[in-house]
């Protein structure tokens, strides 16, 4: 399963903290599936979240 990653090493791989990637997750914002109480993200959903959102700002994204 090298596919499934933790929000820790979500938040490593963007460069982000911890507490940001979990509030996107909960809003909706990045994607993610909760297990019990943890969070996992699939890599590939994540790349392709990048992809899509790569010339995005802050709260833009809800414009377009």
């Amino acid at each position: 399963m090298d596919n499934l990653m933790t929000l820790a090493e979500v938040a490593a791989y963007l460069r982000l903290s911890k507490d940001t990637v979990y509030r996107m997750a909960s809003a909706g914002r990045l994607p993610a599936s909760k297990v019990g109480s943890q969070w996992r993200f699939r890599r590939d959903d994540v790349e392709q979240w990048l992809e899509t959102n790569k010339n995005v700002r802050g709260d833009d994204r809800r414009d377009g």
